[in-house]
């Protein structure tokens, strides 16, 4: 059973993430994380298992740029949590 978080994109983080899908030079996984918060932006969806531990690796990371780790804090902010379930290391 899935409990709810109620967290949303805000629209700093919206537009952030709108920059970023349109940027080039863009690494795919900064392209994942903008792609999840926009989807995310006034919405009820929450961020995925696979996408959370994305953002983890993201934020764990010492080459990821600021901006990625924004994405990624945000986006590991609305993971849904699984009841019952122990959270992943």
């Amino acid at each position: 059973m899935n409990t709810s978080n109620s967290k949303e994109t805000s629209d700093r983080i919206a537009h952030l993430a709108a920059v970023v899908l349109r940027r080039a030079g863009a690494a795919h996984q900064e392209k994942e994380l903008a792609g999840s918060a926009l989807a995310q932006h006034h919405t009820t969806k929450q961020t995925s298992q696979a996408i959370g531990s994305l953002a983890a690796k993201v934020l764990g990371s010492r080459a990821a740029c600021h901006e990625a780790k924004e994405l990624a804090g945000c986006v590991l902010s609305q993971v849904r949590h699984l009841q019952g379930s122990a959270p992943a290391n």
